[in-house]
């Protein structure tokens, strides 16, 4: 054969101790592998390390220490091939023979592989706080994964957490800022020093600052408890002058309440009303017309064999995104009664309200915008009119859309909508990109 294939070719150290690609596997840098096996009866891989011996000074005096034997200290590792993976550190005790130094013994410390008195390795550390961020993991599953238990889990990542919770640099650089409320449970609003689970809504802040191709990259900057214009004004305040004199554009959805904290702390800035929420608010208006309609003329709610019962999903629809069976069935609903009519007209304008949104420049939407705030505060039916007479009242929230490069509020959206509900173990820093 061309290659040897006995274990002794995997000895690249002069000290035939230690194994290379052993080394490289596990992959717990200046730590060399002793020894891998496994507990069949738990389940557990089991592996011992130790650093290579090399002249040690006192960390005082800076005297070369002599050894004091060795102290094996047992830590949970990051999972591995589908199994829990326990460290064995075979850590050197040192003696400083310096009779004027105040330290007498030490033991070997390395923070890239575990702080001092850990019960969890660094990388398992991180690995079980993003598991928490990109799978929403929940600390029991994880402390199942590492073979360990909730507490030596949560004791063990919440220091990174409140680190990352305490660092103000993730403010820095940010031009756009967008808000957002999260249902974070739907019980009880007890505190939880009385056993319940604290307040059921916070307020996210996300940053939306687009990176050098323009793109917008979501990233979480806190969430605090309660959903008001106080709450977020305050957060605001918090900030300082400078974070508020680095934002440009501010994206929010159509609550008053945001909007006046943006008014009060952020009054250079442009307000952008979220493009999905006014598309939502012209489909709730349709959904209306066509439930009155439909009581009006049948005295009842909707019914299977009813018309326009049975277009209400295609009432929902963009124009452009149906297909010809669904048009024909649409013509066959509203042609069934003169009064659909009415139903007809509210979901064109709905229409037109999303036309302005798809244009192919923003000089296109806009007029189609201003065109909409000019005539749908005086449409005959009456939730068309009062969806005008809202957009009215943000019209300057509205038309901001297409000054700004269509800045909306989608990122935010999507992480605020995508946390996961409570889970007992606070929220600081759980979920801030790095």
């Amino acid at each position: 054969m061309s290659e040897p294939t006995a274990h002794i070719a995997a000895r690249c150290h002069r000290d035939t101790r230690y194994c290379s690609r052993c080394d490289l596997l596990v992959g717990l840098g200046g730590l060399r592998v002793t020894a891998v096996e496994y507990d069949h009866d738990v389940g557990l891989l089991v592996v011992g390390v130790e650093s290579p011996r090399t002249p040690m000074g006192c960390p005082s005096c800076g005297v070369i220490a002599h050894s004091h034997g060795r102290s094996d200290v047992t830590l949970v590792d990051a999972p591995c091939f589908d199994r829990p993976v326990q460290v064995v550190w075979r850590k050197r005790i040192w003696r400083c023979q310096e009779a004027a130094c105040p330290r007498k013994a030490f033991t070997e410390q390395d923070e890239d592989i575990a702080r001092p008195r850990a019960l969890l390795t660094t990388r398992a550390c991180w690995w079980a706080i993003n598991q928490i961020r990109r799978e929403h993991g929940s600390i029991s599953g994880i402390a199942r994964q590492l073979g360990t238990t909730w507490n030596t889990v949560w004791s063990s990542i919440r220091p990174l957490l409140q680190e990352m919770a305490d660092d103000e640099d993730r403010f820095a650089g940010v031009t756009r800022l967008g808000v957002d409320e999260h249902v974070w449970h739907h019980v009880s609003e007890f505190p939880i020093t009385e056993g319940g689970r604290g307040p059921k809504q916070l307020t996210g802040m996300v940053d939306l600052t687009p990176d050098g191709d323009g793109r917008p990259r979501a990233r979480l900057l806190d969430l605090v408890p309660g959903r008001s214009g106080k709450v977020y004004s305050d957060w605001l305040a918090e900030r300082g002058q400078e974070f508020r004199d680095g934002v440009v554009v501010a994206t929010l959805d159509p609550f008053h309440g945001y909007k006046n904290a943006i008014d009060d702390q952020l009054e250079d800035v442009v307000a952008v009303l979220d493009a999905f929420h006014v598309v939502k608010l012209g489909t709730q208006a349709v959904d209306e017309v066509r439930r009155r309609v439909q009581q009006e003329i049948h005295g009842h709610r909707g019914r299977k064999n009813d018309p326009l019962y049975g277009i209400r999903t295609i009432l929902r629809c963009g124009q452009e995104k149906l297909t010809d069976w669904q048009r024909a069935r649409l013509d066959r609903a509203i042609a069934a009664d003169e009064r659909h009519d009415e139903v007809l007209v509210a979901w064109l304008c709905t229409q037109q309200l999303r036309s302005a949104y798809q244009a192919k420049s923003t000089v296109e939407g806009r007029r189609i915008a201003e065109k909409i705030l000019a005539s749908l505060p005086t449409c005959p039916i009456p939730e068309i009119r009062r969806l005008g007479k809202t957009l009215k009242q943000w019209r300057a929230a509205f038309l901001a859309y297409f000054d700004t490069s269509r800045a909306n509020n989608g990122g935010t959206e999507a992480i605020c909508e995508c946390l996961p509900g409570w889970s007992g173990t606070g929220w600081s820093g759980w979920f801030r990109s790095r």
